[in-house]
């Protein structure tokens, strides 16, 4: 089946009028189309449900995946910030318990204390002594603070509440960002001091600064009432306000999804700082997380949308071989219903022509015998020797008596099925010899025949009397659809190494259409107006199926009509089994 049969079969154009009340049972188009929706659905659906499941169980996965890795950098992340705060806190600590106040009242052994925690830690920016006054008594530092009052600040009475206190990113008396980590030190059973350490933001911003998070990735601090303590990219600089609510207090490490701006869904993971007023939270938007899934998903996009196309064109390919299929064997069991109605009817007609001319014949020759002798008597008798009229009168009545006898004959040959006889004749030599019958009303009529035989066909076997005839009707036919001075071509040529093909192509009239279906019809004749019987036709075909052959036509009105017709060169001889 060629690609142009797959894509626009032979059945489409099928004709339904001809199906009668069983229509259904004979449109194809129907038929194809179910057959079609039925492998597509068979084919796609189960496919289309896989690959449903898969995509929901993929990004769920890779979501879960996401969330796992957040939370693991957050967590990561709020032990380094932790350990730096707590690292600093317990060296100062450490120095407040080695050392006693008077010795830290001296500047130069503050100074020194300062310069200790410098080198061995990093970011410390200045070193006080406040008293439980709030009233600062030694300073060393960039500022001038000694002094200062800080009784009314909210980290100094934390620090005195709690003994030790972290403070929240802020400016203070140098209006400038910091953060301060103050102890409370008793320097006997009643009194106390509060040694307090300014802390470098730089330095403690630099730690998340130096996360290896992807481009769009953002991690910062709050503090409890969600003012920025870092930079972020996301939110702004220090002291701007989150535009996203703060989670509920826990010191496990949470991940979850939220919108961080209008149609921006992020993963954020956030941890409370134990001991500080810090909440990290670390932000990856979703797009940025998706992005190599998303990635993975267009290019199955569109593997799965070829692969949809290509069951598409295969499933049509495939539905439409089906109902050809069905369709061809539809038309070959039409063709044998057809022949073997055919049939029959060719075995009732040659019973009834075979009657018919048997009790014509007894009549007619009876009456041929009573004309014969009745014009024997007139000759014989001087009476009548000279009247012409009576004796032609009687030549027309034995005359038509003769044609009878023709017809009648022609009627006995339809109906009688006689035994094939093969041997080995010589086709050239046939065609010759049925010439030879014609050449006259050729040479009359001055019509141009050629004869065409192929080099090396040499013998066939088949009925040499059957085969004369068949030439001889199709060629006097040819004659009679010729005018004066028309063309014959006689053709045979092999068609393989088993068949030979037989041709008697003319340029007379023609057959037009509508006569071609039936013109191997018994007594149907497109000469009824010249005398025929339509049987010459038919008996040619039934006698060239008998050689084991088949015959077709083919014609054009005014251009002219080629009869058609294969042998085999050696067939088996009936009852051969």
């Amino acid at each position: 089946m060629s690609l142009k049969g797959l894509l626009r079969p032979e059945f489409w154009n099928a004709d339904k009028k001809s199906a009668g009340p069983y229509k259904s049972l004979f449109d194809y188009q129907r038929i194809w189309r179910l057959c079609f929706v039925i492998l597509v659905v068979v084919s796609l659906v189960p496919l289309f449900i896989l690959a449903f499941i898969d995509f929901n169980v993929t990004r769920v996965a890779i979501n879960s995946e996401n969330m796992l890795r957040g939370a693991r950098t957050t967590s990561n992340t709020r032990r380094a910030v932790a350990y730096f705060l707590e690292e600093r806190k317990s060296a100062l600590q450490l120095i407040v318990q080695l050392d006693d106040f008077r010795s830290f009242q001296r500047k130069e052994r503050l100074a020194e204390m300062l310069r200790a925690l410098k080198n061995s830690f990093g970011g410390f920016i200045d070193l006080g002594i406040i008293d439980e006054d709030g009233k600062q008594l030694a300073y060393v530092g960039p500022y001038n603070l000694e002094g200062k009052d800080y009784k009314g600040q909210a980290w100094f009475k934390q620090a005195t509440d709690q003994g030790t206190y972290i403070s929240d990113v802020f400016l203070g008396f140098r209006d400038s960002p910091h953060l301060v980590i103050a102890v409370k030190h008793y320097t006997d059973n009643e009194h106390y001091k509060i040694y307090r350490a300014t802390l470098d933001t730089t330095q403690f911003n630099g730690i998340l600064s130096s996360l290896d998070l992807s481009e769009g990735a953002d991690a910062f601090l709050v503090n409890n009432a969600g003012i920025m303590q870092t930079p972020s990219k996301w939110n702004g600089d220090v002291f701007s306000k989150i535009s996203f609510s703060l989670p509920e207090k826990s010191f496990r490490t949470k991940v979850e999804e939220i919108q961080i701006k209008k149609d921006l869904p992020a993963i954020v993971g956030y941890a409370y700082i134990e001991g500080t007023p810090f909440i990290l939270m670390v932000v990856k938007p979703e797009a940025e997380l998706m992005g190599a899934w998303q990635g993975s998903r267009d290019t199955l996009t569109w593997i799965s949308t070829i692969s949809v196309a290509v069951i598409l064109l295969v499933m049509w390919a495939v539905a439409s071989y089906m109902v050809e299929r069905i369709y061809m064997a539809d038309m070959t069991r039409s063709k044998l219903l057809q022949q073997m109605e055919h049939h029959n009817r060719m075995a009732s007609i040659g019973r009834l022509a075979a009657g018919v001319a048997h009790e014509i014949n007894n009549p007619l020759a009876i009456i041929n015998e009573k004309a014969g002798l009745l014009k024997d008597l007139f000759t014989f008798n001087k009476a009548y020797e000279v009247d012409a009229r009576v004796l032609g009168l009687l030549d027309s009545v034995i005359g038509s008596v003769e044609r009878c006898g023709r017809i009648t004959k022609r009627l006995l040959g339809f109906s009688r099925q006689d035994d094939v006889e093969l041997r080995p004749v010589y086709p050239k030599t046939i065609v010759e010899t049925v010439l030879s019958f014609l050449n006259k009303e050729a040479e009359y009529r001055s019509i141009n025949v050629s004869v065409d035989v192929e080099s090396g066909i040499y013998e066939i076997v088949t009925d040499r009397g059957k085969l004369e005839q068949v030439l001889l009707n199709l060629i006097s036919n040819a004659f009679q659809a010729m005018k004066d001075g028309g063309a014959l071509q006689v053709k045979v040529a092999r068609a393989d190494n088993n068949r030979i093909n037989f041709s008697v192509k003319d340029d007379g009239c023609g057959i037009p259409a509508t006569d071609l279906k039936r013109i191997f019809e018994p007594f149907y004749s497109t000469k009824k107006q010249t005398g025929g019987t339509g049987l010459g036709l038919s008996i040619t075909y039934g006698l060239v199926q008998d050689l084991g052959g088949l015959m077709v036509v083919e014609s054009e009105l005014g251009m002219g009509t080629e009869f058609r017709f294969s042998l085999p060169v050696n067939p088996i001889a009936k009852g051969e089994s």
